[in-house]
């Protein structure tokens, strides 16, 4: 990110520009500043391309017309899915573009075998643009706070990361609503967190598991059904489920290993204050049972596609059968 924040201050920009990952928040909002730094208000020179039925030759007639009394020519082409495929003719076109043009692609996923991405990281930039560690998401949140007159406890900081998890959107959309609760004062409690800020669907699966540990059968199943009355699939909450007791597998077994908190965090690809949680959690499962857990969940998922259990019936049983009393 260093490399765009440059460009954009300095005005020196490259022929091409590649974002992509699965943090959509940054995407979006480099874009919209490599936009602005390059065009201005320029909306003539602007041309944009979607989906994956770009026409090739279309962006290169594009590409080869000088700008219209500007500097620049801006063609934006987003999830094109260019760089998963064969796209020879634009990878060779750009190494003879004009210098007056700039081709901005925006992406979920590329293959970085791919020659179009090998011409990009070559001649411009390709930034991966992934979730954020805990550290850049705590200054990014105390930053903005610190703009609007706020501050944040730690305890407080935490509670709110844990409640809303590392989703850049969802966590801009959460703190707006927590600045807003708390107007006319300059300190965020943890009580406001608790009052004001959604818990993610993937928080709310992780309470549940903790009331399937905890035997509390009533309560987990009252979790699966407020999260149906919110229209949450199903086979969403199953995968979230076979998700969840997968991590706590790998967690347990990392643990088990001698693996401390921040290494564990960095081996199972979660952030170090999920890993403390799930650490804590896996605690109450035996590697027996979580491997079962594991295995039962694929097999709910069978009965579902194979139309031997209706789906929220197959998730129903399964977290009854886990909560059940321990024989």
């Amino acid at each position: 990110m260093k490399v765009l924040n440059q460009d954009i201050k300095n005005h020196t920009f490259k022929p091409v520009y590649c974002l992509y990952g699965e943090e959509a928040f940054l995407k979006q909002s480099y874009k919209n500043q490599l936009k602005a730094a390059i065009l201005g208000e320029d909306t003539m020179n602007f041309q944009s391309f979607y989906g994956k039925d770009v026409d090739v030759g279309e962006v290169i007639s594009l590409a080869d017309t000088m700008p219209f009394f500007a500097e620049k020519r801006l063609i934006l082409i987003e999830n094109s899915g260019l760089f998963k495929k064969d796209a020879e003719p634009l990878a060779s076109y750009l190494s003879r573009m004009p210098e007056s043009t700039v081709l901005l692609f925006v992406e979920e996923q590329v293959d970085k075998r791919n020659k179009l991405y090998k011409k990009v990281r070559d001649i411009g930039y390709a930034a991966e643009l992934g979730r954020q560690p805990e550290g850049q998401l705590k200054r990014w949140i105390t930053g903005i706070l610190r703009q609007e007159g706020r501050q944040i406890s730690p305890g407080a900081l935490e509670l709110f990361l844990s409640s809303v998890g590392d989703d850049m959107e969802h966590i801009r959309t959460e703190l707006d609503k927590l600045i807003a609760y708390t107007e006319g004062r300059e300190e965020i409690r943890s009580s406001d967190v608790e009052a004001i800020c959604s818990v993610q669907v993937t928080g709310q699966i992780f309470e549940m598991i903790a009331d399937i540990a905890a035997r509390r059968q009533k309560k987990a199943l009252e979790k699966y059904y407020d999260l149906l009355a919110l229209k949450e699939p199903p086979m969403r909450i199953l995968f979230l489920i076979a998700r969840q007791f997968n991590q706590l597998l790998v967690v347990k077994e990392l643990a088990g290993s001698g693996n401390g908190k921040n290494e564990i965090a960095r081996k199972a690809g979660i952030q170090p204050f999920v890993a403390g949680k799930v650490m804590a959690q896996a605690k109450n499962f035996r590697k027996e049972e979580l491997r079962a857990c594991v295995e039962k969940c694929v097999g709910a998922e069978e009965a579902v596609k194979t139309g031997r259990l209706a789906d929220n019936l197959a998730v129903e049983l399964l977290i009854t059968e886990f909560s059940s009393e321990r024989s």
